[in-house]
């Protein structure tokens, strides 16, 4: 039976407007359409109103970059790494002539609006640099990929440390964090993905034995399976942070994030997720994540909000938790809410429901080098 040759094409321009209509709903990201218009100023700053200086962190531009790229919105990642240089780097941000970026920008005590803190947060300046680095490669243009080289090249020299008995190490920044024989650590602030994605960039730097470090720190640092906020290191080995104590709360939620997107080629990965048992524990008790956790005794308090299950959503899906991550995505529904349903998420509620949600959706993922695997590359 023959089919004619009208009737052939008529079909085939259905399958195809189909298979187009199928595309585009798996590239369109409405929870980051929602980030851009309430979180991200027209000239790129993006603005955490939950705080009383509506502030800015070298943070969230550098979260709202990586974004912006597992979206492929060139234009939004511009306006960010332009309002960046500008305003954090006092536009010395260029390839031959680079200031690692202020942390905090908002609106000081005389109410003005600028640099509130100097310092910089090397979490932060990691990110920016593997963003231009990804970037780079994805976009297919060299100035991103030289900035990148000279932001890493600023990090090895100011930011990272070879502590005795150990090796390399980042330090949280800069200025303030060694007091005498203690350096004081943040263990979010070393993703496994992003050091990889470096160290295969630069495979002459300190990145694979940083990694090699940072899963040393998360091992010791979490007896019970719950990550520190903050640690130091003294005498040769990983203690309790003498300023802020064993809590684990929302800086160390990131710990189990980023343990949940590193591929699971890599070798550090198993034994990443395996320290970090306790949180699926506490989960599957009580149905909620805890806020607060005492890392020494397992003791938790109160109720993790929704930056929590942004957070965890990838770790129940490393850890094959699927009671745990249909409760992550129940909670996270609300990142595409219309206005006026329930409570507005606030800032960390976006930043950290894009990760888990875009990584669970299948928008992005991390291979064995790190390198950033977003779905538009093949499903755009």
């Amino acid at each position: 039976m023959r089919v004619s040759t009208a009737k052939f094409f008529a079909g085939a321009f259905i399958a195809a407007s189909a298979a187009g209509t199928q595309a585009a709903q798996q590239c369109d990201w409405p929870a980051y359409r929602l980030f851009v218009e309430r979180v991200v100023q027209a000239d790129g700053r993006v603005v955490d109103r939950s705080t009383d200086a509506q502030q800015t962190t070298s943070e969230g531009q550098s979260y709202a970059m990586f974004f912006a790229l597992v979206a492929n919105d060139r234009a939004t990642f511009d306006r960010l790494l332009g309002w960046t240089r500008t305003n954090l780097s006092a536009n010395q941000f260029d390839a031959n002539n680079l200031r690692l970026p202020a942390w905090q920008w908002g609106k000081r005590q005389d109410g003005s609006f600028g640099v509130m803190d100097p310092n910089s947060a090397s979490d932060s300046d990691l990110w920016i640099a593997y963003d231009l680095f990804q970037a780079g490669r994805l976009w297919k243009e060299p100035m991103y990929t030289k900035l990148a080289y000279a932001l890493a090249t600023q990090i090895v020299k100011q930011e990272i440390v070879d502590l005795p008995g150990l090796g390399p190490m980042l330090l949280p920044g800069p200025q303030g964090f060694r007091v005498g024989d203690i350096t004081r650590l943040n263990p979010s602030y070393l993703p496994l993905p992003l050091l990889r994605g470096l160290a295969h960039e630069m495979p002459d730097g300190p990145w694979a034995k940083l990694a090699q470090n940072a899963a040393k720190m998360i091992r010791v640092t979490s007896p019970r399976g719950y990550a520190p906020d903050w640690a130091a290191y003294q005498n040769g080995q990983f203690v309790v942070d003498p300023k802020n104590g064993d809590v684990g709360s929302y800086d160390a939620i990131r710990v189990y994030l980023w343990a949940g997107m590193a591929s699971a080629s890599d070798p550090l990965a198993r034994a990443w997720l395996d320290a970090l048992g306790g949180m699926r524990q506490s989960v599957a008790q009580t149905g909620f994540p805890p806020e607060k956790v005492s890392t020494i005794s397992g003791a938790a308090s109160g109720e993790g909000p929704l930056s929590y299950w942004g957070a965890l959503a990838p770790y129940f899906k490393a850890l094959n938790d699927e009671r745990g991550l249909g409760l992550a995505r129940t909670h996270l529904e609300a990142l595409v809410a219309p206005p006026g349903a329930g409570r507005e998420p606030v800032y960390y509620d976006r930043v950290l429901g894009l990760f888990g949600g875009g990584f669970v959706d299948g928008r992005y993922r991390f291979d064995e080098n790190g390198r950033l695997a977003p779905n538009w590359r093949s499903a755009c």
